[in-house]
């Protein structure tokens, strides 16, 4: 196979890529995305360690590098020694895919604050520190890909999900932010927003989301985890280059724009 027809089949061949909340539904759908590409993969997971190896397993029969790192994505020190065995490890990052959630429920008038904080501090504050980590050295390299999972429900509201709506939204103005600062060192930075999506769900996922009116996709089928993955992996790929601090809706016309 020659150089250019490998680039083409492989575009992200050399390139790294870490997947936060990595084991299942869209994480583990993504990582397997981005390595079918050609990306090495770091797989986290805060505590699911025989999901992340089975995850692992699974990217390395396509042919790439992959590593499990178990981290909490809201504590510092942890989101720093993550990065710093990438480094030793992998070598570097391009890709960075913050995907790490819980999505509990509680009805707004009796959510506690410890309840507000919590949801926060993993979608919103853990892709703060996930990107502030990686940031440095996607700057010297003059490249970087940073994709943020927000949600439909943050356009819309969700029965119970307060909490979620507003941490998601969050992310579409740290998206939007980032963009705006880094673009001017090779680096885009996208949220993919899904909707309902089907899968095993993990314990900390809570119930199908409920939204206003009982709205419902206009495409006659559920939505899949590899449906989210297939946008990130155009993002991250060369037809992704012009494309930055974008929210972009993959839900089967669920919520139109």
């Amino acid at each position: 196979m020659s150089a250019v027809t490998a680039a083409g089949s492989r575009p992200l061949l050399g390139q790294v890529a870490l997947v936060t909340g990595g084991v299942r539904r869209i994480g583990r759908a993504t990582a397997l995305a981005l390595a079918g590409a050609g990306a090495d993969i770091v797989i986290n997971a805060r505590n699911s360690k025989q999901e992340a190896e089975d995850t692992c397993h699974a990217v390395e029969a396509l042919g790439v590098r992959a590593m499990t790192h178990l981290a909490d994505v809201t504590d510092e020190t942890a989101v720093a020694g993550m990065l710093a065995e990438i480094e030793a490890r992998m070598g570097h990052l391009d890709i960075l895919v913050n995907n790490a959630a819980i999505r509990r429920e509680a009805a707004l008038i009796d959510m506690t604050l410890a309840e507000w904080r919590e949801i926060q501090s993993v979608i919103l504050e853990g892709a703060f520190l996930c990107s502030r980590a990686a940031l440095p050295g996607m700057v010297r390299r003059g490249h970087g890909r940073i994709i943020n999972i927000g949600g439909v429900s943050a356009h819309t509201g969700a029965i119970e999900r307060a909490h979620v709506a507003a941490a998601k939204a969050g992310l579409e103005g740290l998206t939007r932010a980032a963009a705006v600062e880094f673009a001017g060192h090779g680096i885009t930075v996208n949220c993919v927003a899904p909707g309902k999506i089907g899968g095993k769900r993990s314990g900390t996922s809570g119930n199908t989301v409920s939204l206003p009116g009982g709205a419902k996709p206009i495409v006659p089928r559920e939505g899949a985890p590899e449906d989210v993955a297939a946008m990130i992996l155009t993002l991250c790929g060369p037809a992704g280059d012009f494309v930055t601090g974008q929210t972009i809706h993959v839900n089967g016309g669920l919520f139109l724009t």
